[in-house]
């Protein structure tokens, strides 16, 4: 109920009357208080990396906030216009490192847009095929943590047991498992092994019915519900208006995907839904997430079909010593967290003249605090996880 002044306010209080939520300057004057800055990180099991919230307080309300990034800071883009075109795939991988396939595609498809390689489509369906298997792991342990942080245990173990087959899938074709440098460009390193298919197969059958283990702790757990509904709200509009891309604005509603919106690789010739959910809340992006793994599922289910019935090469010819024409590019695609672009600047040589990435988790992390003013503090860990941010790819 709304409380028009301090005497109103002490009358109710008096008579043990709820009030709701009460406004700020009522609650000031009534009380005299001042806000409590509190920091939140950037020691903080639950801010997912060396993130530092600066709280403004009344109470345990959310008045303001501030986001503070740079611990982490390793300069990936100025490195790289001192490595080669080649050179700088690996460190790619480590922006986000829980879905290294989806950086390596995003640079290496901004690269053959700049020279203008025409990739084997062997290789495209390899490419999408270990993206896709990424964006499963990504939002799985994704889960998992969001889960563990709102105090759900379980969901931990049980995510983490799906995303250890996934990860055995990564060793076995590639030789790593989180940090794998597995596409060229031009390709990919080198051809599915003998088994690969198969056992991708048993992960593929598996797999939704794992998911049905997850709904079953989660979906109409009414302590989930508590701390995910209504929780962290974000309209479309104010979304949009600040670069939130992914899963994170596919819950407010706004479908767009890029890999419809924008279609890259094979992506245009495989079937497959774009999940969207217009709760605009913690709850309509776990929807989101956990629609995007089966989805992904079926994505990989088609890849492999293909690969087995067509044959070929799976990396064009392009000189070791690789010097794409003069020019700029900026090319994305859709990494598990949202829109992942990268802006080159070419001046002829073996070495980008300039490098710049378009980070989703650095764009998404922008709509914190608009999410939280207004929340309790413990709603910011579940705000923090539904954005599903690393701070390899915010700091980079």
């Amino acid at each position: 109920m709304a409380v028009k002044d301090e005497k109103q306010f002490k009358e109710l209080f008096a008579k043990g009357t709820s009030l709701g939520k009460v406004e700020e300057d009522v609650m000031r004057e009534a009380f005299k208080t001042q806000d409590l800055w509190v920091n939140m990180g950037p020691q903080h099991p639950s801010t997912h990396g060396v993130l530092r919230l600066i709280l403004a307080l009344q109470g345990e309300r959310i008045v303001d906030m501030e986001v503070v990034i740079g611990y982490l800071h390793r300069g990936t883009e100025k490195l790289g216009e001192f490595k080669t075109y080649h050179q700088f795939i690996p460190l790619t991988d480590r922006l986000d490192y829980i879905a290294a396939n989806a950086m390596n595609h995003g640079y290496v498809v901004a690269v053959e847009k700049l020279a203008e390689i025409e990739v084997p489509e062997r290789a495209e369906y390899i490419r999408v095929l270990m993206a896709e298997l990424s964006r499963i792991s990504s939002h799985l342990l994704w889960l998992a943590t969001h889960a563990l942080d709102i105090g759900a245990m379980t969901v931990f173990l049980y995510c983490f047991r799906e995303r250890e087959m996934i990860l055995d899938l990564f060793e076995m074709a590639t030789g790593g498992r989180l940090t794998t440098t597995y596409f060229r460009i031009g390709g990919v390193a080198d051809d599915l092994p003998e088994g690969f298919i198969d056992k991708c197969k048993e992960f593929c059958e598996i797999f939704p019915e794992r998911v049905k283990d997850y709904d079953d702790l989660l979906y109409k757990n009414r302590i989930w519900l508590s701390r995910t509904v209504n929780i962290a709200k974000i309209s479309a509009e104010k979304g949009l208006s600040l670069g939130l891309s992914g899963p994170s604005i596919r819950g407010s509603g706004v479908n767009w995907d890029l890999r419809r919106s924008n279609p890259y690789s094979v992506y245009d010739k495989l079937d497959f839904e774009v999940a969207v959910f217009d709760g605009c809340d913690v709850y309509a992006r776990y929807l989101v997430r956990r629609k995007e793994m089966l989805e992904s599922c079926k994505i990989v289910k088609q890849c492999l079909e293909w690969l087995e019935k067509n044959p070929g090469p799976v990396r064009a010819k392009v000189p070791k010593v690789f010097k794409p024409p003069v020019g700029e590019v900026y090319a994305a695609v859709e990494a598990p967290k949202g829109e992942l672009g990268y802006y080159i600047v070419s001046d002829g040589s073996t070495r980008p003249y300039r490098i710049k990435i378009r980070a989703p988790s650095f764009a998404n992390l922008m709509s914190l605090p608009e999410m939280c003013k207004g929340h309790l503090v413990a709603d910011v860990i579940a705000a923090i996880g539904s954005i599903d941010i690393v701070l390899g790819e915010v700091d980079r």
